[in-house]
């Protein structure tokens, strides 16, 4: 297909289409080829700052949210499947097709929200690793964030190594975080009614409390940042950008490796959920930290016969693994973001630089300003999922317009269905926050 991108610039131009095929075909060598790119995206569904809003649901209100976690999944699915299809198609990601299509002054506001979103998204990497280095190894945790905040040089010496290592690294502290939740999940024992009643919606959940909850389920499942990244790195691979059967076999095979990985994240999410409900609610255990959570383990007043020290360890050390997956994937977004909307060409071990400071510096200021105590640092990671949510449809709305154009899109235009329920989900979402700003005001 000819190139419609007016700027004329490759996202992630370091690693684009660097990722081979193999000269055999079959469809289990094609989609190991394709895996990658979703375990990528996943990470942002199954962050430091989806534990703490899941932990606390199933404490708060039990099996309840299941439904939200289950729905904002699905929605996660349609769109990153639309994020990976804008850029097969068009060889731009979200920030290029963005400014593309739009003014310069649209696109500037853009930026700006979509770095807003990523510092949201900061806070919760950098104050779960902080809090984990803490727990794990008694490291002050302002010391913590220091640590996190210099960790964008692990992504720079990562991506020297290939970006398939990037990708296996990632998938393997994803198996980690999995494996880790299911045994703690296995002790619990929850009640298997009770579960699979959370995943039928309640109209308990549109209550005000719930409500906010349940809205930081959905902005810290469903990421802004991820659509992003996603329509960049799904360009790694060496597929024809020329020929549209090339690029029909790169969008099915990455939208396979999109859906898995995140039936992954869903797992995982349901899983901390479940936790937090089998192990802590109406035990008035005050489950409102990652610390609390980390004691609460291995204390057998709360969580019985099976409390064990082990426990609060392996949730630290997946806590661990969870924040630093989610810096790889964040900084990452952060350069996709600058050069997409605002064309800033920097080198790129500056700009990645640069892109850290951006997102890390304001929480290092709030810790420095209020203290680096974890009482401040847990509303601060609660409150910016819920602004994750309230940002969401600043990207979400331009994904379903210029992906719903058969002018840009061409044969792979979105089917009517997919386009019903984008618009649907977007509309929803955006009634939703206004009710949340109105109960809050």
């Amino acid at each position: 297909m000819e190139s419609i991108n007016k700027f004329n610039t490759i996202s992630l131009e370091e690693v684009n289409g660097t990722v081979k095929l193999p000269k055999k075909k079959s469809f289990w060598r094609y989609l190991l080829a394709y895996s990658g790119p979703g375990a990528l995206v996943a990470v942002g569904y199954m962050d430091p700052g989806n534990w703490i809003t899941d932990l606390k649901g199933g404490a708060s209100f039990g099996y309840l949210l299941l439904s939200v976690v289950l729905v904002s999944s699905c929605i996660a699915m349609i769109l990153q499947y639309m994020s990976a299809k804008l850029g097969i198609v068009t060889q731009m990601d979200l920030a290029q097709a963005t400014r593309n299509f739009t003014g310069k002054k649209l696109s500037f506001v853009l930026w700006i929200i979509i770095e807003l979103a990523l510092m949201a998204t900061d806070v919760a990497e950098v104050i779960g690793g902080a809090i984990a280095f803490n727990l794990l190894f008694g490291l002050p945790l302002l010391a913590g964030i220091i640590i996190e905040a210099a960790d964008v040089f692990l992504l720079l010496a990562l991506m020297n190594m290939g970006f398939r290592k990037v990708e296996a690294i990632v998938v393997c502290l994803i198996l980690v975080i999995m494996a880790v939740f299911a045994y703690e999940v296995i002790l619990s024992q929850p009640h298997l009614g009770a579960l699979f009643g959370g995943f039928v919606p309640q109209k308990e959940v549109l209550h005000p409390h719930q409500l906010s909850l349940a809205l930081g389920i959905l902005g810290a499942i469903v990421m802004p940042h991820s659509l992003y990244l996603h329509s960049s790195i799904v360009q790694t691979r060496q597929y024809k950008r020329d020929d549209e059967e090339s690029i029909a076999e790169a969008l099915k095979y990455a939208t396979w490796d999109s859906n898995i990985q995140l039936t992954i994240a869903l797992v995982v999410n349901c899983l901390l959920l479940i936790l937090g409900a089998s192990m802590f609610f109406g035990k008035g255990a005050g489950i409102n930290s990652f610390t609390a959570i980390y004691h609460a383990l291995g204390n057998p007043q709360i969580t019985g016969s099976i409390a064990s020290p082990i426990l609060g360890t392996l949730f630290a050390l997946a806590l661990l693994a969870s924040g630093q997956n989610s810096t790889i994937t964040g900084t990452l977004t952060g350069q996709i973001a600058m050069e997409g909307f605002i064309q800033l060409k920097v080198p790129i071990f500056w700009r990645r630089i640069i892109t850290r400071l951006i997102t890390v510096i304001p929480v290092v200021i709030i810790a420095l300003i209020f203290g680096a105590k974890e009482s401040v640092l847990d509303n601060l990671l609660v409150n910016s999922q819920i602004f994750l949510s309230l940002a969401l449809p600043f990207s979400m709305i331009p994904l379903v317009l210029i992906t719903s154009s058969k002018k840009i899109m061409g044969r792979f235009v979105n089917k009517p269905i997919i386009i019903i329920l984008g618009s649907v989900f977007a509309i929803l979402l955006t009634v939703l926050n206004v009710q949340l700003i109105l109960s809050i005001i």
